[in-house]
C-alpha cells in the first residue's frame, strides 16, 4: 500500500492509450517492514517446536530464562510496528486515489483481512477441522483498524492524530475503572478495548478467544495514518529524520520514567527479583493483551529511530527484509501453513499418533505439551522457515512491481 505514484505519461496524439502508471516503493518503510516480518516467525515456530510446556508462558519471571524471555520480547516490537506502518501506508495509498476511494478501500480491505483471519489462518493456527475457538489475534485487529480508519478519514486530521493520541495514550485509564466482564457487555468491552485473552462461550462448541482489543490497535493505525504525511514528496527527507528519531526518544524516555515509577501505562507494575537479570526482564515485562501504554512506547520508540536510521542504509541484508515488506500479507499466510506443515510432520517423527492429536489446553492438534525441541533448534527451524519463504516472496514481489491487477492490494 505504501506506494508514491509517478507522473503518468501523457497520451499521444490524442489517440494511444496513457502507460501504466509507474511506482516506487519508499525502500525504509519495506526495509523495516520485512525486518519485523522475519522477526516475527520466531514466536510462531517457538509455539510449535519448543514444548509448551516450556513456552506456555516465557515472560514468567518464576519459569523463564533470559534467552526465552528475549525470544518472546523481541517479537513484541512486530504488531505495534506493522500497524503503525500500515497507517502511513494507507495515507500514502490516499496520494493516488480520491477520499472516497480510499475509505472504500480500506474497508473492503480490511473486511477481507478479517475474513482471511476467520477462516484460513485460524484453520493454520489450530488445524481445528471443527473450528470450535475464534481466535481474534493480530490479523483480526489489523483487519478491524483498517475499517475504523476508513470510516475516519473523513475527519479533520487534527481530529484524526487527536483520537490516535486519546486511544494510546489514554486507554489505560480502564484499568482503574469496574467494568464489566462477562456477558453481551463483557464481551463488547473486551473486543474494543480489555481483551486479554480470555474465552466467550457463543454457541454450542463454539468460542470466541478475545487476544486483541481492537481500538487501541485503531488508534496505533491512526498516528500511523498521521505520521505518513511526513513521508509525502514534498516534506523534507531531513526534516522527516528530525521528527522520527525525536519522537521515538521522546517514547523511549516517557517509557524509562513511567515504568520506574510505576507511575501509569501499564497493569503489571515490574517489582523486585533478586537478582540484576531478572530485575531488568521485570522491567521490560510490559502488556501486550491489550497493548499497554508502556508497551507502545517501548516498541514504537525504537521502530522510530530505525525509519529514520533506515533512510540512509542500503546493502545485501536489507535487500531481503525489502522482499519480505513488498509482500508480508502473503509472507504471513504462507508461514503459517509452512509452520503447520513442519509441525505435523514433527508429530509423527516423533512418536506420536491418533490419542495424542488434540492437545484441549493450547487448542492446537498435533501439539502434545512435551513435544519439542530445545531453543537452538527452534532459531534452527526458524532460519530454514525463512529461507524457503524467501523465493516465492521474491518472485510474488517481482510479479507486482510489472502487473496493475486490481487483486494484487489485497495481497
Amino acid at each position: 500500500m505504501d506506494n508514491i505514484t509517478l507522473a503518468p505519461v501523457t497520451r499521444m496524439n490524442n489517440t494511444a492509450p496513457a502507460a501504466p502508471v509507474q511506482k516506487r516503493r519508499i525502500e525504509s518503510i519495506d526495509m523495516l517492514r520485512g525486518l519485523i516480518m522475519v522477526i516475527m516467525a520466531i514466536d510462531h515456530v517457538r509455539d510449535y517446536f519448543h514444548p509448551a510446556i516450556a513456552a506456555n508462558d516465557p515472560t514468567n519471571m518464576i519459569t523463564t530464562t533470559p534467552i526465552l524471555f528475549f525470544t518472546r520480547f523481541i517479537t513484541h516490537y512486530c504488531a505495534p510496528l506493522f500497524v503503525f506502518l500500515s497507517g502511513i501506508s494507507a495515507q500514502l495509498a490516499g496520494g493516488r486515489r480520491t477520499k472516497k476511494q480510499l475509505s472504500a478501500f480500506l474497508i473492503k480491505r480490511g473486511l477481507w483481512v478479517v475474513a482471511v483471519e476467520l477462516v484460513f489462518i485460524r484453520f493454520a493456527f489450530s488445524m481445528d477441522p471443527l473450528h470450535r475457538v475464534l481466535p481474534l489475534q493480530v490479523i483480526w485487529a489489523i483487519g478491524a483498524s483498517m475499517i475504523i480508519l476508513g470510516i475516519w478519514i473523513w475527519l479533520p486530521m487534527p481530529v484524526i492524530a487527536a483520537t490516535g493520541v486519546v486511544l494510546v495514550f489514554g486507554h489505560d485509564i480502564l484499568d482503574y475503572l469496574p467494568l464489566p466482564k462477562t456477558g453481551t457487555d463483557g464481551l463488547i468491552w473486551k473486543l474494543l478495548l480489555t481483551g486479554h485473552r480470555e474465552f466467550f462461550h457463543m454457541t454450542g462448541p463454539v468460542f470466541i478467544k478475545t487476544n486483541y482489543a481492537v481500538l487501541p490497535w485503531a488508534g496505533v493505525m491512526m498516528l500511523g495514518y498521521v505520521f505518513g504525511l511526513m513521508y509525502k514528496s514534498t516534506f523534507a527527507a531531513a526534516k522527516r529524520r528530525r521528527i522520527l528519531t525525536a519522537g521515538g526518544l521522546f517514547l523511549l524516555a516517557l517509557f524509562f520514567v513511567l515504568r520506574t515509577f510505576n507511575i501509569y501505562g501499564d497493569p503489571a507494575p515490574w517489582t523486585a527479583q533478586g537478582t540484576m537479570t531478572l530485575n531488568i526482564l521485570s522491567f521490560l515485562n510490559v502488556s501486550k493483551y491489550p497493548p499497554s501504554l508502556l508497551y507502545l512506547c517501548v516498541t514504537l520508540g525504537p521502530g522510530l529511530l530505525l525509519l529514520a536510521l533506515m533512510e540512509k542504509v542500503k546493502n545485501k541484508l536489507t535487500d531481503i527484509f525489502i522482499v519480505f515488506g513488498n509482500v508480508p500479507f502473503l509472507y504471513y499466510i504462507m508461514h503459517w501453513f509452512l509452520l503447520r506443515a513442519f509441525s505435523v510432520a514433527e508429530f509423527y517423527l516423533s512418536g506420536y499418533g491418533a490419542k495424542d492429536m488434540y492437545n484441549p489446553k493450547t487448542m492446537f492438534f498435533f501439539r502434545p505439551d512435551t513435544m519439542g525441541y530445545s531453543l537452538g533448534l527452534v532459531y534452527v527451524v526458524w532460519f530454514a522457515v525463512i529461507v524457503i519463504l524467501y523465493f516465492p516472496c521474491r518472485a510474488f514481489a517481482r510479479y507486482k512491481r510489472s502487473h496493475q491487477q486490481w487483486w494484487l492490494s489485497y495481497l
